[in-house]
């Protein structure tokens, strides 16, 4: 990708996910560190000027190239390693290499918080400038420095952090410009003295990073075309997750509006457990088994600690109950559009959703022999909590999977969830010799079947109109998660019923070659950008009903709207194209990986 580049350049989302399943950083078309949080995903943005164009030279870390006048990036093939390409108007060019360390040593995963880059000279005399302001506090202050020989120390958090480089320092407290002749290389990590020689060691790191991205793609079973696209949805919705834990947030960002002007800015740097299912489920059927490994460690910490009581909607990445929901006053939002807010009041939700969310990976542990840890009795003991309250609440109004904030309903996705927890402990029952159990959790699937049926389902008029299933037990309006019904077993393709409720839904929800999640109003108005993840249950309901020359040609579409990155935001503006919302998306990158396994031909097929 090549840009342009403008000092006035007003934030975007064409941004580069760099991390280490510890900490990450978003790095803007221009090389320029944007987004970054310590001493982790859900920390204080130290590197916040994506959310701060009213004071963009705070919270950045960039390198001026002098007269610079473009830039390109990519990958290293199969990695998170990013390489900027920056050229100026006499003809020189660096590179700048970024990554966060990452690889096996010792007995254990390395990984720091700490983000590492290299500036080459490729061609000329290029002379550059390091921009180099941590905010602390989110965007109070900037962080005050000290310095040494070879050291900046910058006092954030409670540890601090310390650049180690072999740059002049002095030239970087002044904010000169120098010439770069060599290699130079800069780490910003713990407030501790950098072991060893620091240009050996960058590189060794770098070196070892690639390879344990290389070796982990290297598994994964992925369709036969869009092999890229793919992988590097796969790779950053493992960068998600926060491995310490097994959390996996639903975004890097906070507070990115869902449209122009909306005051709909979320903090999504959490673990929602709908949206951690849907990327463990992608991610199953690619085989990337650690992720969903690490995840189940954490959802049984969730459930043990909730005593076999109510599940909340998210929780932190340390599996914290409360989230309080404040604003950064110091923070002016993205192009200005506050607020910024920390925490998300979510958590305070009834979401009865949740309780399917947690038992559809779980049963996996139960039956799936490639696990190092095999599910057991105890385990079962612990889901049939789980499922206790998915029985108890399926017929009870909540907020839904849309997180209304001033109303309840009997959300019909909720309560197919909640069927379909009683379903796969059902399954599962009779997996491990449990006939008992099997008979009863049958006996409340196929109850709450019968509920649905008769509250949800909406019967045609007679002149035409035919039925349909609606969005909640109580409102005839409709929204996109129905189309989910197909992939949760409850309805089949070629059933008539899902067959009307897909006809109703494209003639209301549908804009274009975009879908919303609903169009009826919410608490903040009229939804006015498309929800890319329905987009994507759009572009599967459509092969599935047999039309897959038009999924193929919307899958196409929705490639197009990918950022240089191969990311997506939450939202899109179905009219100009522009990316919304927090960013990138874990359901929008789970989208892009099920719907190409669904369109891509079979390898037995390939000639």
């Amino acid at each position: 990708m090549n840009a342009q580049i403008s000092p006035a350049l007003q934030s975007d989302l064409d941004l580069w996910p760099i991390g280490n399943c510890q900490i990450s950083g978003l790095i803007d078309q221009t090389g320029a560190l944007v987004w970054g949080c310590v001493p982790r995903v859900d920390g204080d943005p130290v590197f916040c000027s994506l959310l701060n164009d009213s004071n963009r030279e705070a919270g950045i870390w960039r390198f001026e190239l002098d007269g610079q006048i473009s830039a390109s990036q990519e990958y290293i093939r199969n990695t998170p390693i990013l390489v900027t390409r920056l050229e100026s108007e006499d003809g020189s060019i660096v590179e700048i290499l970024d990554f966060c360390p990452r690889f096996e040593g010792n007995g254990r995963m390395y990984r720091p918080v700490a983000i590492a880059r290299i500036v080459r000279p490729i061609a000329g005399h290029p002379r550059i400038k390091v921009v180099l302001r941590p905010m602390k506090n989110y965007g109070a202050q900037l962080a005050e420095m000290t310095s040494g020989t070879n050291h900046i120390r910058y006092l954030v958090g409670q540890q601090g952090l310390r650049l180690s480089t072999d740059a002049p320092v002095g030239y970087l407290m002044e904010g000169r410009t120098f010439r770069i002749e060599d290699d130079t290389h800069f780490f910003l990590g713990p407030d501790e003295p950098f072991t060893g020689n620091l240009r050996v060691e960058i590189r060794r790191m770098e070196q070892s990073t690639r390879k344990y991205w290389q070796h982990w793609a290297r598994g994964l079973a992925t369709p036969f075309e869009w092999q890229d696209e793919v992988i590097r949805c796969a790779i950053t919705l493992k960068l998600c997750q926060h491995e310490e834990t097994g959390a996996i947030v639903a975004a890097l960002t906070t507070s990115i509006p869902e449209h122009e002007g909306s005051e709909r800015n979320w903090d999504y740097r959490f673990c929602w457990i709908r949206d951690s299912y849907y990327t463990v489920q992608a991610l199953n059927r690619l085989g990337a088994l650690d992720v969903l490994e690490k995840y189940l460690g954490y959802l049984r910490n969730i459930v043990d600690s909730a005593k076999g009581g109510q599940i909340q909607p998210l929780y932190s990445v340390m599996g914290e109950s409360e989230l309080n929901e404040t604003t950064a006053a110091h923070l002016a939002g993205y192009r200005g559009m506050g607020p910024v807010r920390v925490g998300n009041a979510a958590y305070k939700q009834v979401q009865h959703d949740c309780y399917g969310q947690i038992v559809l990976p779980t049963v996996q542990g139960f039956i799936d022999k490639r696990l190092l840890r095999m599910a057991g009795d105890t385990d079962f003991a612990s889901l049939e909590e789980v499922g206790e309250m998915a029985w108890k609440m399926h017929d009870q109004p909540d907020a839904g999977l849309w997180e209304f904030r001033t109303r309840q309903e009997v959300h019909t996705y909720s309560a197919i969830m909640s069927w379909a927890a009683c379903d796969r402990l059902a399954t599962t029952a009779g997996w491990i010799g449990k006939a008992d159990r099997e008979e009863l959790w049958r006996s409340r699937a196929d109850a709450i079947r019968a509920k649905i049926e008769k509250e949800a389902w909406v019967e045609g008029d007679g002149n035409g109109q035919a039925g349909h299933y609606k969005a909640s037990f109580e409102s005839d309006y409709l929204d996109a998660s129905l189309l989910q019904m197909i992939d949760l077993r409850f309805l089949r393709p070629d059933d008539p019923r899902f067959q009307s409720t897909f006809a109703a839904i494209e003639k209301e929800l549908r804009r274009g070659e975009h879908m919303l999640r609903y169009a009826a109003e919410d608490d903040f108005g009229a939804p006015e950008t498309a929800f890319n993840v329905c987009t994507f249950w759009l572009i599967e309901a459509l092969h599935l009903a047999g039309r897959s020359e038009e999924a193929h040609s919307l899958f196409s579409t929705m490639l197009g709207h990918t950022t240089g990155s191969g990311m997506l935001s939450e939202d899109l503006d179905w009219e100009t194209g522009e990316l919304w919302g927090n960013f990138p998306q874990t359901y929008s990158l789970v989208g892009i990986i099920n719907c190409a396994g669904l369109l891509s031909k079979p390898w037995n097929e390939v000639r």
